[in-house]
Protein backbone atom coordinates (compact mmCIF):
# COMPACT_ATOMS: atom_id res chain seq x y z
CA UNK A 1 0.00 0.00 0.00
CA UNK A 2 1.03 3.67 -1.12
CA UNK A 3 1.13 6.93 1.37
CA UNK A 4 -1.80 8.05 -0.57
CA UNK A 5 -4.28 4.81 -0.55
CA UNK A 6 -3.47 4.91 3.49
CA UNK A 7 -4.64 8.22 3.27
CA UNK A 8 -8.01 6.97 1.79
CA UNK A 9 -8.72 4.34 3.63
CA UNK A 10 -8.21 6.45 6.73
CA UNK A 11 -10.08 9.50 6.15
CA UNK A 12 -12.87 7.69 7.18
CA UNK A 13 -15.02 4.63 6.95
CA UNK A 14 -17.07 3.93 4.38
CA UNK A 15 -19.74 1.76 6.00
CA UNK A 16 -20.17 3.93 9.73
CA UNK A 17 -18.51 7.18 8.87
CA UNK A 18 -15.60 6.67 11.86
CA UNK A 19 -12.35 7.82 11.82
CA UNK A 20 -10.61 5.38 14.08
CA UNK A 21 -8.90 2.51 12.92
CA UNK A 22 -6.67 -0.19 13.91
CA UNK A 23 -3.96 -0.44 11.56
CA UNK A 24 -1.40 -4.04 11.30
CA UNK A 25 1.82 -3.49 10.19
CA UNK A 26 5.40 -5.79 10.39
CA UNK A 27 7.91 -3.11 12.08
CA UNK A 28 11.15 -3.33 12.44
CA UNK A 29 13.09 -4.02 15.99
CA UNK A 30 15.76 -3.92 17.73
CA UNK A 31 16.39 -5.81 21.05
CA UNK A 32 19.46 -6.10 23.23
CA UNK A 33 20.64 -9.99 24.34
CA UNK A 34 22.59 -11.44 26.77
CA UNK A 35 23.78 -15.23 26.69
CA UNK A 36 20.68 -15.36 24.34
CA UNK A 37 18.16 -13.69 26.54
CA UNK A 38 16.75 -10.27 26.04
CA UNK A 39 17.76 -7.86 28.22
CA UNK A 40 15.14 -5.09 27.35
CA UNK A 41 11.56 -4.95 25.23
CA UNK A 42 13.18 -3.40 22.01
CA UNK A 43 12.64 -0.14 20.59
CA UNK A 44 11.06 0.36 17.37
CA UNK A 45 12.95 1.63 13.95
CA UNK A 46 10.28 2.10 11.19
CA UNK A 47 9.92 5.65 9.52
CA UNK A 48 6.37 6.21 8.35
CA UNK A 49 6.74 5.31 4.96
CA UNK A 50 7.40 1.89 6.54
CA UNK A 51 4.91 1.89 8.56
CA UNK A 52 2.34 1.97 5.73
CA UNK A 53 4.39 -0.13 3.18
CA UNK A 54 4.09 -3.09 5.63
CA UNK A 55 0.21 -2.58 6.54
CA UNK A 56 -1.30 -5.81 6.11
CA UNK A 57 -4.49 -5.13 7.47
CA UNK A 58 -6.85 -1.50 8.54
CA UNK A 59 -9.96 -1.72 10.41
CA UNK A 60 -12.72 0.32 11.76
CA UNK A 61 -12.58 0.41 15.66
CA UNK A 62 -16.15 1.42 15.43
CA UNK A 63 -17.93 -0.97 13.42
CA UNK A 64 -15.09 -4.08 12.15
CA UNK A 65 -14.94 -3.39 9.15
CA UNK A 66 -11.62 -4.30 7.15
CA UNK A 67 -11.05 -1.65 4.28
CA UNK A 68 -7.75 -3.17 3.91
CA UNK A 69 -7.09 -6.70 4.37
CA UNK A 70 -4.03 -8.54 2.45
CA UNK A 71 -2.65 -12.11 3.07
CA UNK A 72 0.65 -11.39 0.98
CA UNK A 73 4.04 -11.26 2.90
CA UNK A 74 4.13 -7.62 4.13
CA UNK A 75 7.88 -7.11 2.58
CA UNK A 76 8.48 -9.28 -0.28
CA UNK A 77 4.94 -9.28 -1.30
CA UNK A 78 4.67 -13.04 -1.51
CA UNK A 79 1.10 -14.23 -2.03
CA UNK A 80 -0.78 -16.24 0.42
CA UNK A 81 2.12 -16.59 3.42
CA UNK A 82 0.39 -14.18 6.17
CA UNK A 83 -0.66 -16.37 8.53
CA UNK A 84 2.48 -18.96 8.22
CA UNK A 85 4.54 -15.30 8.90
CA UNK A 86 2.71 -15.03 11.63
CA UNK A 87 2.50 -18.27 13.46
CA UNK A 88 6.10 -18.83 12.50
CA UNK A 89 9.37 -18.75 14.96
CA UNK A 90 12.17 -16.88 13.27
CA UNK A 91 14.48 -18.78 11.15
CA UNK A 92 17.81 -17.56 12.43
CA UNK A 93 19.14 -18.75 16.16
CA UNK A 94 20.78 -16.04 18.53
CA UNK A 95 23.66 -17.56 19.89
CA UNK A 96 24.82 -17.78 24.00
CA UNK A 97 28.09 -15.96 22.56
CA UNK A 98 29.65 -14.41 19.68
CA UNK A 99 31.36 -16.98 17.22
CA UNK A 100 33.87 -14.60 16.85
CA UNK A 101 35.10 -13.20 20.34
CA UNK A 102 32.89 -14.70 23.34
CA UNK A 103 30.73 -11.66 24.10
CA UNK A 104 27.73 -12.85 25.73
CA UNK A 105 25.91 -9.38 24.38
CA UNK A 106 24.29 -9.18 21.10
CA UNK A 107 22.16 -6.99 19.42
CA UNK A 108 18.91 -8.17 17.50
CA UNK A 109 17.69 -6.38 14.54
CA UNK A 110 14.25 -8.28 13.99
CA UNK A 111 11.09 -7.63 12.36
CA UNK A 112 7.26 -7.94 14.32
CA UNK A 113 3.95 -7.29 13.79
CA UNK A 114 2.52 -4.39 15.96
CA UNK A 115 -0.83 -2.55 15.35
CA UNK A 116 -1.22 1.17 16.05
CA UNK A 117 -4.64 3.28 16.02
CA UNK A 118 -5.20 5.98 13.81
CA UNK A 119 -7.53 8.86 14.37
CA UNK A 120 -6.21 9.57 18.29
CA UNK A 121 -3.01 12.01 17.90
CA UNK A 122 0.16 9.88 17.60
CA UNK A 123 0.37 6.79 16.44
CA UNK A 124 2.09 4.14 18.20
CA UNK A 125 2.64 0.96 17.87
CA UNK A 126 2.02 -1.62 20.11
CA UNK A 127 3.93 -5.10 19.46
CA UNK A 128 1.68 -8.20 18.99
CA UNK A 129 5.10 -10.63 19.09
CA UNK A 130 7.79 -10.32 20.99
CA UNK A 131 11.95 -11.74 21.08
CA UNK A 132 11.40 -15.69 20.91
CA UNK A 133 7.72 -15.81 19.91
CA UNK A 134 6.23 -17.03 16.79
CA UNK A 135 5.75 -13.99 14.59
CA UNK A 136 9.00 -11.93 15.59
CA UNK A 137 11.80 -13.11 12.90
CA UNK A 138 15.27 -12.23 13.58
CA UNK A 139 16.54 -10.07 10.01
CA UNK A 140 20.40 -9.69 11.52
CA UNK A 141 22.39 -10.50 14.96
CA UNK A 142 25.30 -8.37 15.63
CA UNK A 143 28.01 -8.44 18.02
CA UNK A 144 29.12 -4.24 19.07
CA UNK A 145 32.64 -6.07 20.68
CA UNK A 146 33.93 -7.09 17.36
CA UNK A 147 31.86 -6.16 14.55
CA UNK A 148 30.67 -9.94 13.69
CA UNK A 149 27.36 -10.28 12.12
CA UNK A 150 24.94 -12.99 10.68
CA UNK A 151 21.91 -12.39 8.19
CA UNK A 152 19.15 -13.83 7.53
CA UNK A 153 19.37 -15.17 3.58
CA UNK A 154 16.12 -14.28 1.13
CA UNK A 155 13.13 -12.14 2.66
CA UNK A 156 13.07 -12.00 6.60
CA UNK A 157 9.68 -12.95 7.13
CA UNK A 158 8.85 -15.62 4.73
CA UNK A 159 12.13 -16.99 3.36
Amino acid sequence: MDEQAFQRIVAGCARCGGASFEVASYLDRQVSVMLADANDDGRWMHDGEQFIASTYRVRCTGCGDEPFASSECPRCRRAGVLAAVLAAPARLVVPKRCPSCSSTELLVSGVAPAVARTGAGKIVPAALAGYGEPGFHIAAILCDGCDWMQVAEGCVLCG
